[in-house]
């Protein structure tokens, strides 16, 4: 069966850093693009990057392009996401999305 296990979230200060993961298991993870996507409270679930099969293509919503970095070590089945000069309208759940599969979601909180 399909997993993605998202971990590395937490509460930082506003121009702190974070790494998240997304582990995956029961599929070809190199066979997939892989998406990162957040909420926010009353907010709809936005999608903050993605990266192809490969590595060899990235894309990044606006707000967070200069800032995030979406990397993946297929080896390992595990897609990363760092967030440096985080902003208090970051805090969100985030989440990893391969296909129809989503994870469990992670916490981050962007707070002084």
């Amino acid at each position: 069966q399909s997993q993605l296990v998202e971990s590395g979230g937490g509460l930082v200060q506003p121009g702190g850093s974070l790494r998240l993961s997304c582990s995956a298991s029961g599929f070809t993870f190199d066979d997939y693009a892989i998406g990162w996507f957040r909420q926010a409270p009353g907010k709809e679930r936005e999608v903050v990057s993605c990266i192809t099969s490969s590595g060899g293509r990235t894309h990044y919503t606006d707000s967070v392009s200069g800032r995030f970095t979406i990397s993946r070590d297929n080896a390992n089945n595990t897609v990363y996401l760092q967030m440096n000069s985080l902003k208090p309208e970051d805090t969100a759940v985030y989440y990893c999305k391969v296909g129809v599969y989503w994870g469990q979601g992670t916490q981050v909180t962007v707070s002084s």
